[in-house]
């Protein structure tokens, strides 16, 4: 039978929820996590979509989770194992001769790439560090805040003189503008560009995707070896890993246990009240939510001042890549790539024009009429997905906007229709092949995942919504205006992604605040 009060809740087990649970046990807290659906993970799940047929659901590859975090949290000891490690990235060229995305690899601008390369990874390096710390606050005279301000400045300035000001030139620019300085080869530009804007809402001619391009590397950086990873049994098998490993501690896991609202007793948050009627009290309420669901449906704006309602309202969080599962027949055969390639992530995005092209679209709400996709064939590295002989594609599918002009239900199979035929392109016979398709729009996202706008990092990852400033001023230390109250999701500092930082942050700000026993 389970308690009636606890140290903390989290609600929500997904990755971060479960990191932040497991980090509060560790401290000697008694933790409670609520999970809505019936298995824990969130958008990192491991599903079935056809009969026999498994898929990573969401998020498809682990290369953000830093490399510590996984050992502190033993979550190899806890079962987790790996299909693929390393994975290499090829950029596919409709019509043409795919490309290894390796500087040995890249022809006439093999050089270019190396010093490229190499560079990117001193200022990825150099900004590890702010991933893993919670954000300074603006505007004080705390000396904890300034120390932490100058702690940053010094990161940089460890760059040496030409470094930092490369890093201060770039950091603003768009991704378009510095992949046209720098290389020749339309199919390498695509690939690399493509990272810029995988899962946001920016074409690589968009401000400030120099930066979110700056943070993926930094966050697969501090993954170390375990960079674009593919874990046997999808990605589902992490965070039943996690789930043990929180367990182990202390935690206690109820699924299909959908919260209702977060009670407020005195001014301070008090506990939560599940769907069912039942409420648990709590010290503390820690919510993996994304920040409109937080604080605009289960908190309540009559518990928030005006202005910092407006704001939440305002945070850009309506999603715009969706997700295509095939079951196939047989393994893919995609035109000039061989088994080695097969085994890693497959890239469409064969010029950065190309890019911009696809995103135009979203402009006016409407889909790409050739979208860019990120590929992968999980069962190329693990069988267990699939029955014997037979196979899954897994593609995230870029642009597809939440409020599609005329509704996804009367566009959902033309849309479809529009995938296979782009991937027919790149490995001709496919069509033939496909034994069941899933598409999951963002509407299909929020819905299922339980994420406003079904914007994979909960709200767009801009200069305006960044570090000092996410989700919202006011709430960008993981706290909130509301006394007891704590955010640990994709919403907040240092984003989305497969990560786990912000769990383990927001679980250090509580200990930090003393809010629990």
């Amino acid at each position: 039978m389970s308690q009636s009060r606890y140290d903390c809740i989290v609600i929500g087990g997904g990755h971060n929820g479960l990191v932040c649970a497991a980090t509060l046990a560790r401290d000697g807290r008694s933790v409670l996590v609520l999970e809505a659906a019936t298995q824990v993970g969130g958008a990192a799940v491991t599903r079935e979509f056809s009969a026999g047929f498994r898929v990573s659901a969401g998020a498809h590859l682990l290369h953000l989770m830093p490399a510590e975090l996984i050992r502190d949290l033993k979550l190899e000891s806890h079962g987790l194992t790996w299909a693929a490690q390393r994975m290499p990235t090829t950029a596919l060229v409709p019509g043409g001769t795919p490309l290894a995305v390796t500087p040995s690899a890249t022809g006439s601008d093999s050089g270019a790439h190396t010093a490229y390369t190499a560079r990117m990874r001193r200022f990825a390096q150099a900004l590890v560090p702010l991933l893993g710390k919670v954000p300074p606050r603006l505007g004080t005279t705390d000396w904890s805040d300034r120390l932490a301000l100058l702690r940053m400045g010094w990161q940089i300035r460890k760059l040496g003189r030409r470094d930092m000001r490369e890093l201060l030139r770039i950091g603003g620019m768009n991704v378009y503008d510095l992949l046209q300085d720098e290389f020749e080869s339309d199919a390498l530009k695509g690939a690399l560009g493509f990272d810029a804007v995988l899962g946001t809402n920016f074409g690589p001619r968009s401000p400030g995707t120099v930066l979110t391009l700056l943070y993926r590397l930094a966050a697969e950086f501090a993954g170390g070896e375990r960079a674009l990873s593919q874990p046997q049994g999808g990605m589902g098998a992490l965070c039943e890993a996690l789930a043990k490993s929180a367990t182990s501690l202390g935690v206690t896991l109820r699924t299909a246990s959908p919260v209702a609202k977060i009670l407020v007793e005195g001014d301070k948050a008090a506990g939560v009240a599940l769907e069912s009627g039942e409420r648990i009290a709590a010290s503390t309420v820690i919510s993996s939510a994304d920040p409109k669901t937080t604080f605009l449906k289960l908190l309540g704006a009559p518990h928030l001042d005006t202005g910092f309602v407006r704001r939440v309202h305002h945070v850009r969080s309506r999603g715009l890549a969706a997700k295509l599962h095939l079951a196939l027949d047989r393994a893919p055969t995609f035109a000039g790539v061989d088994a080695a390639a097969l085994r890693g992530r497959l890239l469409l995005a064969p010029s950065l024009q190309y890019l911009e092209r696809a995103y135009n679209h979203s402009k006016y709400g409407e889909f790409s009429a050739a979208p860019a996709m990120e590929i992968t064939v999980p069962t190329a590295n693990d069988a267990t997905l699939a029955p014997a002989g037979r196979h899954v594609l897994s593609a995230i599918v870029q642009y597809a906007p939440y409020a599609l002009k005329g509704g996804w239900e009367s566009q959902r199979a033309s849309f479809t229709d529009l995938c296979l035929d782009t991937l027919e392109g790149v490995a001709p016979g496919l069509r033939g092949s496909v034994v069941a398709a899933e598409l999951l729009t963002p509407i299909d996202m929020e819905r299922e995942f339980r994420m406003e706008g079904g914007h994979w990092h909960h709200g767009d990852l801009a200069f305006d919504q960044f570090f000092f400033v996410r989700p919202v001023p006011g709430a960008a230390q993981h706290r909130t205006p509301m006394p007891g109250l704590f955010l640990c999701g994709a919403g907040c500092h240092p984003g989305g992604g497969v990560m786990g930082v912000a769990g383990r942050n927001a679980a250090q700000q509580v200990l930090k605040s003393g809010s629990t026993p």
